[in-house]
């Protein structure tokens, strides 16, 4: 309904169709005439594409904050005249500690 693919009546009967629906093949049934069963149509929504820009700016900063700190280790391990690389182990938290996580998922 809100792609404007249903019109309100046919939406709301639908809408009570599934709210009677028993078993998952009923819902099937709901959808099968929309494009691609009605399966990626939230994803085509402005709302979902601006929260897909959203995250990828705030994954961009995250990456450009740990890259200056990285940065800023290293330029302070060369201006102390330090033959062992001190903030060393620092990099393991910054670099290896996300990859340990694993990738995550959005909901």
């Amino acid at each position: 309904m809100g792609e404007g693919r249903l019109t309100l009546d046919e939406g709301e009967q639908r809408l009570t169709a599934v709210y009677q629906a028993v078993y998952q093949d009923d819902l099937a049934q709901l959808t099968a005439d929309l494009p691609e069963n009605g399966r990626y149509a939230l994803a085509d929504l402005p709302e979902a594409k601006m929260a897909a820009v959203r995250h990828r700016r705030r994954k961009a900063a995250v990456v450009g904050a740990v890259m200056l700190a990285a940065v800023a280790l290293v330029g302070l391990w060369a201006l102390s005249d330090e033959h062992v690389l001190w903030p060393g182990f620092l990099f393991f938290f910054i670099f290896l500690g996300p990859l340990a996580r694993g990738p995550r998922r959005h909901r």
